[in-house]
C-alpha cells in the first residue's frame, strides 16, 4: 500500500486487513537497514483482530520515498505526521518498534504523548552505540557492515542453522534482507542510533512493554532493563535462547507477549 503525504510516497504493509472505518492504529517500525517485511506475521495477526496496520517503510527504506533520516526525532516527527494524516478522533494508536524502531517510538511517546496509548520496544537500548569498526564499515557501504551487524543480531541456534520456520535460515535471511538497502542508507540508520539520547525528553508515562533477547549482543538485555528503570508505567518480557532479532528466532514468543500487552 501506498499514501502520499507532502509530496512523497509512504509505502506500507496493511496485514491484508480490512479495518472499520473508526478501527484503532498500530504502526510498526522496522529497524536499521530493514523494511515493513520483518513485521509480517503481527501485522497479519492484529490486522485480523480488528486493527488498522501501518507496517511501515521509513523515508529511504523499501518502497518509501528517500532520502533516509540520520536523525531519530526527525523520523519521530515522519511518524507523528502519519499518525496526524491517518487518524480519526478518537481512535487508539499503538507503537511497535524494533531496535531503531524503538528509538522512534520513545522519542515521538516523549515529545507527542497525546498522540500514543500503546508502546511496544523490542530489542531496546538507550543510548544504543554503534561500534566504530560498525559504523565505518557503513560509512564505506562495506559488505562487512552487514556481516558484523547479522552475525551479532542472531542467537545461537540461528548461528548453527536452527529455525522455527521449517527450511529456512535466520542468518541468510537477515543478510539478504539487509543487501536489499541502498548505499548510505544503514550509515544514516547507524548514525542516527548512535547519536541517540534522551537527555531533552521528558518522562515517558505511556504503558509501555519491553521485549527482550537474553542471547542478544546488540542490545543486551541488561540495556532493556535499563530503559524499563527510566520509564514510569513499563513491563518486561524476556525470551530465552533468543538474540537481537527476536521477530524471526521466536516468532510465536514474541508475537504472544505482544498481543498479550495489545490486547488486554
Amino acid at each position: 500500500m501506498n499514501i502520499q503525504i507532502d509530496g512523497k510516497t509512504i509505502a506500507y504493509s496493511n496485514g491484508s486487513g480490512h479495518p472499520s472505518q473508526h478501527a484503532p492504529l498500530i504502526i510498526f517500525l522496522h529497524g536499521a537497514g530493514m523494511d515493513h517485511s520483518v513485521w509480517v506475521m503481527p501485522a497479519r495477526y492484529f490486522a485480523r483482530h480488528g486493527y488498522r496496520v501501518m507496517a511501515v517503510d521509513l523515508p529511504g527504506h523499501g518502497r518509501s520515498d528517500g532520502p533516509a533520516l540520520d536523525n531519530i526525532d526527525e523520523m519521530a516527527d515522519w511518524v507523528r505526521a502519519l499518525i496526524e494524516h491517518e487518524s480519526e478522533s478518537p481512535r487508539e494508536t499503538v507503537l511497535a518498534g524494533h531496535s531503531m524502531g524503538s528509538l522512534i517510538c520513545m522519542s515521538l511517546a516523549a515529545r507527542y504523548p497525546e498522540l500514543v496509548n500503546k508502546v511496544l520496544l523490542l530489542g531496546t537500548s538507550a543510548p544504543m552505540p554503534v561500534a566504530d569498526v560498525l559504523l565505518n564499515a557503513a560509512q564505506d557501504n562495506d559488505h562487512a557492515a552487514i556481516d558484523m551487524a547479522n552475525t551479532w543480531s542472531h542467537g545461537q541456534r540461528s548461528m548453527m542453522g536452527a529455525s522455527d520456520n521449517p527450511g529456512t535460515s535466520n542468518l541468510y535471511m537477515g543478510e539478504r534482507l539487509l543487501e536489499r538497502v541502498a548505499d548510505d542508507v544503514y550509515f544514516r540508520d547507524f548514525t542516527a542510533c548512535n547519536g541517540f539520547t534522551t537527555e531533552h525528553y521528558p518522562s515517558i508515562e505511556t504503558p509501555t512493554l519491553i521485549i527482550t533477547g537474553d542471547e542478544d549482543k546488540m542490545t543486551p538485555p541488561k540495556a532493556g532493563m535499563a530503559v524499563a528503570g527510566m520509564l514510569r508505567n513499563s513491563h518486561v518480557t524476556h525470551l530465552k535462547g533468543c538474540g537481537h532479532s527476536m521477530l524471526v528466532e521466536q516468532p510465536n514468543q514474541t508475537l504472544d507477549a505482544m498481543a498479550a500487552f495489545i490486547l488486554n
